[in-house]
């Protein structure tokens, strides 16, 4: 029996762009992070990054993303584009909220800062964190289960999936611990080292979990 082709995630026309933009503009995305709860010794540490950084984004959100899902109709119509149909979008949205809900949580751990390194093709600045060994083993599983996930939604060449779905936007394939802090102050922008900073991180949580379907509350 032959070995099922995958569909390659085509540019979308003009008018399914503009959709597409106001679909992410009005639903919320979903990613698995952990929140942050305290940089440096006091609000000033924080402050002091806005010598680099324009627009410095309140404290209060800022987050580390252990594993981006995106808005969730877009990734299961990636799903559903992918494999040609074979999987609809309901059923991926269905399996992917069942999937997320059954991850295990991450506890609070303390990390460090020392360099603001250039993301989101050169308009983003993020403090590259420094976490321990079981933060990384945490997401490459969660990286992992994403596999699991895919493959049990019938989609073949996962990797080549999962660095082209629009949804999910990876644009690089490896992990770099970060938490994006605002816009660069001068461009082009490149890696600046600061003051090390101290990361405080609660445990992991999924950022809209309750816009998730069946929530009851979203």
């Amino acid at each position: 029996m032959a070995k099922q082709r995958s569909a390659r995630l085509r540019a979308p026309s003009p008018a399914s762009a503009q959709a597409a933009v106001v679909s992410r503009a009005l639903a919320p995305r979903i990613t698995v992070e952990m929140p942050v709860l305290g940089i440096g010794s006091g609000p000033a540490d924080y402050e002091g990054l806005g010598r680099f950084v324009r627009a410095l984004r309140r404290p209060v959100g800022l987050h580390l993303t252990l594993l981006h899902i995106g808005v969730l109709a877009d990734f299961a119509r990636d799903v559903e584009v992918w494999t040609r149909g074979t999987t609809s979008a309901a059923r991926a949205s269905e399996a992917t909220v069942a999937w997320l809900r059954g991850l295990p949580v991450l506890e609070p751990f303390s990390g460090s800062a020392g360099r603001l390194v250039v993301l989101g093709g050169g308009g983003v600045y993020g403090l590259e964190v420094a976490v321990p060994g079981p933060v990384r083993d945490f997401q490459v599983s969660l990286v992992e289960g994403l596999h699991g996930l895919l493959d049990g939604l019938l989609v073949d060449n996962v990797d080549d999936f999962i660095l082209g779905s629009r949804a999910l936007g990876y644009r690089y394939p490896r992990w770099t611990p970060h938490v994006a802090v605002g816009r660069p102050g001068a461009y082009p922008a490149t890696a600046v080292e600061v003051a090390p900073l101290r990361m405080e991180f609660g445990p992991s949580q999924i950022r809209n979990a309750r816009f998730l379907p069946g929530s009851g509350d979203g």
